[in-house]
């Protein structure tokens, strides 16, 4: 009798999850034609909320992302000295806010996080270093290798200066 008491409360509370739980999916038709019954209630979004990212805008500096922010202008390969990157690192450049932000296209991987910082801005050229940190010892990470968009900050707009890209530990 305890037995059946422990089944059927299990299954009153695994129903109970389920169906809380089923409130946020959404509602699928069906592949093929046939006859089906339209969901008795309705899922509403606010104008606000999406289900897809929001578009890429400013970046604040330091903050990774995947794509380069919207306005963003390229800098012209030979505007770009990546000779003392490896040879299958990326090498992308872009400016914005007025050539104020460099948005530069870094690797990183497992549990590491891609930064960027401008050591040297002089009249011809700006220094840039791009290093990774790593992961605690003990960690377990994955092996993948991400390619994200990191933002630098420079002291004065960009111009006619070559954009010189380094990496350290």
């Amino acid at each position: 009798m305890r037995y059946l008491a422990k089944v059927v409360g299990t299954g009153a509370i695994l129903l109970m999850a389920t169906a809380c739980a089923g409130q946020d999916m959404p509602i699928s038709q069906p592949a093929s034609g046939g006859d089906s019954v339209a969901p008795s209630g309705s899922v509403s979004t606010s104008p606000s909320e999406s289900v897809l990212p929001t578009s890429p805008s400013a970046n604040p500096p330091g903050k990774p992302r995947l794509t380069v922010p919207e306005g963003s202008t390229p800098v012209p390969p030979n505007k770009v000295d990546a000779a003392a990157l490896p040879a299958d690192y990326p090498h992308e450049v872009w400016t914005a806010n007025g050539g104020t932000i460099l948005n530069i296209r870094a690797q990183e991987g497992g549990c590491g996080h891609a930064l960027g910082e401008a050591t040297e801005q002089a009249g011809d050229r700006v220094v840039v270093n791009l290093s990774e940190t790593k992961a605690q010892t003990g960690q377990m990470c994955t092996m993948d290798i991400r390619f994200p968009v990191i933002s630098v900050a420079l002291a004065a707009p960009l111009d006619q200066r070559t954009v010189v890209l380094k990496t350290t530990k």
